[in-house]
């Protein structure tokens, strides 16, 4: 792995406000991964981080939490929580951490983001795509919003068993996931031999849990979904994997992408928004997986077969995922970007303001 560029210089003291239950290993995301290691990454650089947790949809919470800061403060606020009560969040003029484009997942959340996003100090983005995407829909000023790429662990590799057979889709269990379009191309391929673990919470959408068990029912000794896991359960589920499979229909990065490739595990996503960024490229240019158009089962079933069937395509993947582990970068470089933005925004106050 690169070695990270150094942190940022300390510039005093910044309020995040984020999510309650950050920390919760039951209710594992990505955002929630990268809220904590920006704030440990920080704490670690010489900032003096305040954390501020608020229950989600607990808008007088937030309230309680924005009202206590220092009239002064310089405060990062998730962009999820900010849109909470957007207008309040706004008078604070924070810095945003924006995860996704909200208002295209959910076009009525569009003129909340619009306001949040208007009145930042500066916007943080977790992938170029969706600092380009943010840009377009909203007309922000390009100056203000700058991208912080998620960093990655170092992971010893995985070899892989020779069959590839052992497929895992690890995403919370919900419609924009794609868990149903990933059944739908394996029902296709009930003539291959393949063993498929859906990791990940089943809690954001009991329907849509329900009616994909019973889709999966004829298959319910192959595709299971096991609910989220942390820590060495973790660990077990990545060394016994053979290929990442992300049907999404939407991610604005995939940090479980880079989590595979640093593994040397090769992926297999779907060609939308910035997962294309996350895959990135070995070296030599080649890919370390496969994209393929995203809510397309029957792309992704073509995908999926010529894995399961051509050894020289999974060597080669396998090789190119490799190839890519070495220039992943980690965690260090994620806060030294993050750093740099909050650092840039001291610098600029009124020396009686800083």
């Amino acid at each position: 792995m690169n070695p990270a560029g150094a942190a940022a210089p300390p510039g005093g003291t910044v309020h995040v406000v984020l999510p309650d239950g950050v920390d919760d290993p039951a209710n594992p995301s990505g955002g929630n991964r990268y809220d904590r290691r920006v704030c440990d990454g920080l704490a670690a650089a010489g900032w003096t981080v305040r954390e501020h947790p608020v229950a989600g949809g607990a808008t007088d919470g937030l309230a309680a939490a924005l009202a206590a800061l220092p009239a002064d403060a310089l405060v990062l606020v998730d962009g999820l929580v900010a849109l909470e009560a957007a207008e309040l969040v706004a008078a604070c003029r924070p810095v945003v951490l924006a995860h996704m484009v909200f208002g295209d997942a959910d076009p009525g959340l569009a003129p909340a983001e619009q306001t949040v996003l208007g009145a930042a100090t500066a916007v943080v983005t977790t992938s170029s795509w969706c600092r380009r995407r943010l840009i377009e829909r909203y007309g922000l000023p390009p100056a203000r919003v700058h991208t912080a790429t998620p960093g990655v662990d170092a992971a010893a590799p995985v070899p892989g068993s020779p069959a590839g057979n052992r497929l895992l889709c690890l995403a919370a269990v919900a419609p924009h996931k794609g868990q149903d379009i990933l059944l739908g191309a394996l029902t296709g391929l009930a003539d291959r031999d393949w063993r498929c673990r859906c990791v990940g919470p089943t809690d954001r959408d009991p329907r849509f849990v329900r009616l994909l068990r019973e889709a999966a029912a004829p298959l319910a000794d192959r595709f299971a979904l096991v609910g989220p896991q942390t820590g060495a359960a973790l660990d077990r589920t990545w060394a016994a994997t053979d290929l990442l499979v992300l049907p999404t229909r939407g991610e604005s990065y995939g940090m479980v992408v880079t989590e595979a490739l640093a593994r040397g595990i090769p992926v297999l996503a779907t060609e939308v928004q910035g997962l294309p960024e996350a895959l990135g490229r070995a070296p030599d240019g080649s890919l370390p997986g496969l994209l393929v158009p995203p809510a397309d089962p029957a792309a992704l079933a073509a995908a999926l077969r010529r894995w399961l069937t051509e050894p020289d395509l999974r060597a080669d993947l396998r090789r190119a995922a490799l190839a890519r582990r070495g220039t992943l970068t980690g965690w260090d470089r994620t806060t030294a970007a993050l750093g740099g933005v909050l650092a840039s925004l001291i610098a600029d106050r009124p020396p009686a303001d800083r």
